[in-house]
């Protein structure tokens, strides 16, 4: 995904003078491109992130398009009064990219996960989230920011991400893309946890099943329409994030279906648990420890399809 990222500002930044590039010490030689090219308009701020977010919004109040870039607690914990005063106060066009989000830095500690950012940063007016699943979708998330001309939050992975999707020439901000269609129960997702998802769906395929999958590329805003349909479509429904459970994309939808109402039976959340890890380990291990595997996410599955199955007869 960060490969995505920095071949795509270079040829966003070649199209438009207005962006610049303010990185917290991070990614000098994966921008060597980008440095190549603009050399004016890339900033190294250094260990500084709260300086780093404060000089992104002088510049936007000035007329440019002001891009952060560095480690996703760094980017949104460390400074979370600068983007919300600084930036969404304003409600300016500053896109705040984190990178290694969720578990993509497990193996150095509580420090480098960021399993609390959707939750801060959602509950930000003016705010966008946006949360890419593959490296392709990471390209049209920083066009869709770059256009909206607001504060908007680009919630990245780290490296390796294999492909969800094959084409996304409907993609926009709010609008869900269904990566599988099925009638039995509905699976939502977001992020880069969607091969997963995809592969808790093979499994209940295997047992009979037939799941919809389907994947937000949004976390705020959600899409409404899709939502509908789906919490009138389905009786359970599974939402698989690597977020905390608290405050995170389920916490969402189970806040938009309190909200405006449905005929849904079970909302199953899965995500991270209420607690730090104190082990060293990488991200498979780490996404283990919280649940967020295959055979517990299918087995809860499968065992309130059939609790439903048998209140039904």
């Amino acid at each position: 995904m960060r490969n995505s990222f920095a071949d795509e500002i270079s040829k966003i930044a070649d199209e438009d003078d207005r962006l610049v590039l303010l990185s917290g010490d991070i990614g000098n030689r994966l921008f060597d491109n980008f440095k190549a090219a603009h050399p004016d308009r890339f900033l190294n701020c250094g260990v500084a992130e709260a300086n780093m977010t404060g000089v992104a919004a002088g510049l936007a109040m000035n007329g440019l398009r002001p891009i952060t870039y560095t480690i996703t607690p760094f980017a949104t914990t460390r400074c979370l009064e600068q983007i919300r005063d600084d930036i969404c106060y304003a409600n300016l066009p500053v896109t705040i990219v984190g990178i290694g989000s969720g578990l993509g830095y497990a193996e150095l500690g509580a420090t480098h996960q960021s399993l609390e950012d959707i939750a801060f940063l959602r509950a930000l007016p003016n705010m966008a989230v946006l949360c890419p699943a593959d490296p392709l979708e990471t390209r049209h998330a920083l066009h869709a920011a770059f256009q909206r001309g607001g504060p908007t939050y680009i919630r990245l992975g780290k490296k390796g991400e294999p492909a969800v999707h094959s084409d996304l020439s409907d993609y926009r901000i709010g609008k869900a893309l269904t990566l599988r269609d099925g009638n039995d129960v509905a699976l939502l997702t977001t992020g880069t946890i969607a091969p997963l998802t995809l592969a808790a769906a093979d499994a209940l395929t295997q047992l009979g099943f037939d799941p919809l999958v389907l994947h937000f590329p949004s976390v705020k805003p959600l899409d409404d329409e899709a939502l509908a349909n789906c919490l009138r479509r389905y009786r359970v429904v599974a939402t698989i994030e690597e977020h905390s459970r608290i405050g995170g994309f389920g916490a969402a939808i189970a806040e938009w279906t309190s909200d405006y109402g449905s005929d849904l039976t079970a909302l199953l959340r899965f995500g991270t648990q209420d607690v730090f890890l104190h082990e060293a380990g990488g991200t498979d291990y780490a996404r283990t420890r919280h649940g967020l595997s295959v055979e517990p996410i299918v087995e809860a599955i499968t065992r309130e399809i059939n609790n439903q199955k048998r209140s039904v007869g």
